[in-house]
């Protein structure tokens, strides 16, 4: 991740669009991330826990994290157009639409760490059984 730094002289929406932008690569490069987990998530499931409905709640899981990522980089695009802003207005519009993301990453990374505690919980319910 490149992040440019902040100077004196850049105005406070500028400056506020470049901790947005940082914020969202971070966001990305966590669900990438998620993404590779959820792999081997799989694996453990598959390999040891061999519970239905917990198979069926990861292949959701798989698939909200792959909505999110895809809507998260239309969202890097859609930045863009913020540039162009030239009032309160436009600028209020943005930075609701940012929270808003934020908001439902956060959802997500917090449903994720739900369906990883209850998986491991199993595995190790599994390996006390041996």
């Amino acid at each position: 991740m490149n992040a440019a730094p902040f100077y004196l002289h850049e105005s406070d929406s500028r400056i506020m669009r470049k901790k947005d932008r940082i914020e969202l690569s971070i966001w990305m490069e966590h669900l990438e991330f998620i993404g590779e987990e959820l792999k081997y998530l799989h694996e453990l499931e598959n390999r040891i826990v061999h519970d239905h409905p917990l198979f069926l709640q990861l292949q959701q899981i798989r698939r909200e994290s792959a909505l999110k990522s895809a809507r998260l980089y239309r969202y890097e695009l859609s930045m863009r157009n913020s540039l162009e802003c030239d009032d309160l207005q436009c600028d209020a519009y943005y930075l609701h639409n940012h929270e808003r993301h934020r908001a439902l990453y956060m959802e997500f990374v917090r449903d994720f760490r739900a369906f990883k505690k209850k998986l491991f919980v199993k595995l190790l319910n599994k390996a006390g059984r041996k």
